[in-house]
């Protein structure tokens, strides 16, 4: 069985940092308490304060699309969403991955 990663890649507007982190952090909170989500995490570039990298592995293609919706109906509909924050359009992947190749 397979799962899906998604993968986002962003940069803040400057003067934004601090809320986008905030905002990337109430969104990966809330996915780890959502059924469908195996793991959700975020960091900041070692070289650049303004440049985040956010992964989420979730059981399949349906949760992932369930909890995204979820997102958008809870938490954009009370900030605006992380896109008021970002300098330009985020990077997206999504990426099947065989469970049997994920350590840990």
């Amino acid at each position: 069985m397979n799962n899906l990663l998604e993968t986002i890649v962003c940069s803040a507007q400057i003067g934004r940092e601090a809320r986008l982190e905030r905002m990337i952090a109430a969104r990966v909170e809330f996915k780890l308490r959502e059924d469908g989500c195996v793991k959700s995490w975020y960091a900041k570039s070692a070289d650049d304060e303004n440049l985040f990298i956010i992964q989420s592995l979730f059981v399949d293609r349906e949760s992932w699309k369930e909890i995204s919706e979820r997102v958008m109906d809870i938490l954009d509909s009370k900030d605006g969403g992380i896109e008021t924050c970002l300098l330009g359009p985020p990077l997206i992947g999504i990426f099947s991955i065989d469970q049997k190749k994920i350590v840990g």
